[in-house]
């Protein structure tokens, strides 16, 4: 098998074994990342209305950025996610890295979220 679909599977395999524990709810919603070779992206998602609350990319341009898919990009995703939940009265959040390691790039993103106000 190729080793690109060998990663892609056991990603599937660790996101679906965290999913089933993480839910957002209206109280405490979930803080999803996604991290794709040249960007990042996050969501604060209520699944029980199944409605994205709030989201943030390294695609926006007001950000400017000169380089999107590093740690950088991320630390400011991560702080522009937190202000745009703060502003919609969200503080508390469950942290979904979705099935990503806790290292690099989504590590920076919720470092940031943290010190820019939300709680996990």
């Amino acid at each position: 098998m190729d080793k690109q679909k060998i990663k892609a599977t056991r990603r599937r395999r660790r996101r679906m074994g965290s999913r089933k524990r993480i839910t957002g709810a209206p109280d405490r919603p979930r803080l999803n990342v996604y991290r794709s070779l040249n960007h990042i992206y996050a969501q604060v998602i209520d699944d029980l209305a199944g409605v994205t609350i709030v989201s943030a990319s390294s695609r926006e341009a007001d950000l400017g950025l000169g380089s999107t898919g590093n740690a950088e990009a991320a630390k400011k995703v991560g702080e522009r996610i937190a202000q745009r939940a703060k502003e919609k009265g969200v503080e508390r959040v469950v942290f979904d890295r979705g099935g990503f390691r806790y290292h690099g790039r989504v590590k920076a993103l919720a470092e940031a979220a943290r010190s820019g106000g939300l709680q996990f």
